[in-house]
């Protein structure tokens, strides 16, 4: 409250240029030498920074600058409404700032109702009403005691008395005025302070004070870490983004708002949905960021994140009694529902998790905002939210920004990487994961390291980025899974249309399962209609698909490159290769016969084979011969023979036959070897 004596020197804390952690607002005669002096030091032990007035300002003086500072560079301010606090004009001008700085700083306040009541204040009720009537009372005596000061009977010089009159009557309307409006200001902070969520230490731990101010430290300690001191402003691409979601959230209007976040992993779901917390959460009575849940729940159950969410919202110890979600349900509505809190769910990936966390809209009192992140769409389809926000991956400005900030390093004056940095940008596609990661591994890097990691990324992609997209693959059911590593290998660029054909006839009954792998941002489906996905995440199921044995083609399921193909034609063929169970072939050349030889033995020992398909010229013994009885779908491009085999070729599980450009054709296949055939397509 001083404006001269406070706390030693502070350390120098973060980019949101906040000096203390705490500032106490309090009237010494009330509190001074007990309950302010034993809050200071708890604080003081926790290692959170306080700023407390040491001094006394005389009666009616005015705060001053260097206390106004003080106010504004603290982070959270805790006010003490004692019984004498409205007596000091002093206390309420501190009040009234701090009230302004919550609304330009988004300080955080913490009212703590000391031997009053809440309503007393809000309302100016007993010696807060008698306080008020008193301070009225002190400002007409102070403009009538001017007024009698300069209508004193001094000699002196008159000048231009019509004037002086007319200025003097003018500047005590303005005092009066003045006052006026100073003591609404007051009324207004007053009601505003005693609306936010506090403490009454009468009703808490029995009165034991001791206790009552552990819980209240924790209480700061614990929104310190939910409001980093290091603001996120500084991070590339938030600001718009941030924006965005803000109106989403429609901060001040009415109801009750759920929005979900959802995208590819590591494309800033979570950033995004922290920056928002760290700059709104003080708006609110409670609120909570409930972390990894996924994860968590996968762990610890889900009553564990029912008792986190409670005691956040709430600032008390963790809840004991809880045993079943069903209790933890009625918990969270019975003790919030009518409570404006904020709730971040982050990294959702089951209903069952927001079931239990945040079920409906009614659950929450009028206000409140939740924010899901997930990389599910389904997941905020069946729970109903208000706005689902597609995350944005980066531009390539901002990509660039990105990387260069990770890497640590001022590259603008050594042209030879920009090059290079491009090809890294180029390669993360607007994934902040994939450039964080990059930019942090090649920031102690010379010129020669750069090129040898670029060009072994595009052989083994980095652990950590494949590792965070493949949460999303791990979700999936085994049929989704063989879906999608159908679509990275085979599919990507395709049209849709054509690509359903024959995963269809494949047995995926791709219709339901191509939706959840678009609503778990795995694929999407371009405007002209054809397969899309990330760089990234397609590299993240070929690299599935290679395993632990990426120089070893035969043990993949799928095959897709030239040169797998040809290293598969150079192992025994008497090796079985069951678990080979799709093949592209290109014939770019008549081959000699060995080589015919050679490729023909390799494909008869792939019993497990479901998809062909076949560019160039085939051998004829390639289908004439080899027992293809799981083969569901043969496609054919760009042969120049007459005829695809000779006589009846068993095929029991083929429902596709394609043939594309192929224009020597003389005669159809003969089909009585094909029981199971539904579409044949020229």
């Amino acid at each position: 409250m001083a404006s001269s004596s406070s706390s030693p020197s502070a350390p120098a804390f973060s980019s949101q240029s906040w000096k203390y952690h705490v500032f106490l607002s309090f009237r010494g005669e009330d509190t001074r030498r007990n309950f302010v002096d034993h809050l200071y030091s708890a604080l003081e032990q926790q290692g959170i920074y306080t700023y407390k007035d040491e001094e006394t300002l005389p009666r009616g003086k005015s705060i001053g600058p260097s206390l106004m500072k003080a106010i504004e560079e603290s982070q959270i301010a805790v006010i003490i409404f004692s019984e004498n606090y409205a007596d000091s004009s002093w206390c309420l001008d501190e009040l009234a700032y701090i009230m302004k700085c919550k609304d330009t700083k988004s300080q955080i306040i913490i009212p703590i109702f000391y031997g009053v009541d809440p309503s007393d204040v809000r309302k100016q009720k007993r010696k807060y009403g008698e306080a008020f009537a008193k301070h009225e009372l002190e400002n007409k005596k102070k403009a009538k005691s001017w007024g009698q000061a300069v209508t004193e009977d001094l000699w002196g010089w008159l000048f231009n008395p019509r004037e002086q009159n007319r200025k003097y009557r003018e500047a005590f309307a303005k005092h009066e005025l003045e006052n006026k409006t100073k003591v609404e200001s007051w009324r207004k902070a007053l009601v505003d302070a005693s609306n936010l969520s506090g403490w009454e230490p009468k009703h808490v731990a029995n009165g034991h004070e001791s206790r009552v101010i552990k819980e209240i430290v924790d209480t700061i300690s614990h929104r310190l870490q939910l409001v980093p001191l290091s603001a996120n402003k500084n991070l590339v691409g938030m600001a718009a983004r941030m924006q965005r979601l803000k109106l989403e959230l429609q901060i001040g209007s009415g109801g009750v708002r759920m929005i979900g976040i959802w995208g590819v992993g590591g494309g800033g779901k979570t950033t995004l949905a922290s920056s928002i917390y760290d700059e709104i959460s003080s708006n609110f009575d409670g609120c909570c960021f409930v972390k990894n849940i996924r994860e968590k729940s996968s762990k610890n159950g889900l009553v564990s994140l029912q008792k986190k969410l409670i005691s956040g919202v709430l600032k008390q110890k963790e809840v004991q009694e809880l045993e079943r979600v069903e209790e933890g349900r009625r918990m969270i509505i019975d003790r919030l529902c009518h409570r404006k809190v904020f709730i971040v769910l982050d990294d959702v990936d089951k209903l069952d998790q927001l079931e239990a966390l945040a079920g409906s809209h009614e659950w929450f009192g009028e206000g409140s905002r939740i924010i899901i992140t997930t990389r599910d769409e389904h997941v905020l389809n069946a729970n109903r939210v208000d706005v689902k926000h597609n995350i944005s991956l980066l531009n390539n400005d901002e990509a660039i920004k990105l990387f260069r900030k990770h890497a640590r390093r001022d590259y603008t004056s050594m042209e030879e990487y920009e090059q290079l940095i491009k090809e890294v940008v180029s390669y993360a596609g607007g994934l902040p994961l994939a450039l964080a990661v990059l930019g942090s591994f090649l920031c102690d890097k010379n010129i020669n390291e750069w090129r040898s990691a670029l060009a072994r990324l595009k052989e083994i992609p980095n652990d950590n980025i494949v590792e965070t997209l493949k949460i999303s693959f791990d979700g999936l059911t085994k049929v989704e899974r063989e879906l999608f590593l159908d679509i990275a290998c085979f599919f990507r660029g395709r049209e849709k249309d054509e690509a359903m054909e024959i995963l269809e006839a494949c047995g995926f009954h791709p219709v339901i399962g191509v939706k959840v792998l678009i609503q778990k941002a795995l694929i999407t489906i371009s405007k002209d209609g054809h397969f899309e996905m990330h760089d990234l995440v397609q590299e993240m199921g070929h690299h599935i698909v290679r395993g632990e044995r990426p120089n070893n083609p035969e043990k993949h399921s799928r095959v897709w490159k030239e040169e797998d193909v040809a290293k598969i034609c150079d192992i025994d063929a008497t090796k079985e290769l069951d678990n080979i169970e799709a093949i592209i072939m290109v014939f770019r050349f008549q081959p000699a016969k060995n080589q015919e030889q050679d490729l023909h033995s390799v494909v008869a020992y792939m019993k497990n084979l479901r998809y062909i398909e076949s560019f160039g010229d085939p051998a004829k013994s390639l289908f004439n011969d080899i027992p293809l009885r799981e083969l569901c779908c043969l496609i054919l491009f760009s042969g120049s023979q007459n005829q695809l085999w000779e006589g009846c070729k068993l095929l029991p599980s083929l429902k596709l036959l394609r043939i594309c450009d192929m224009y020597n054709l003389i005669m159809t296949p003969d089909f009585n070897g094909l029981p199971n055939l539904e579409r044949f397509r020229v």
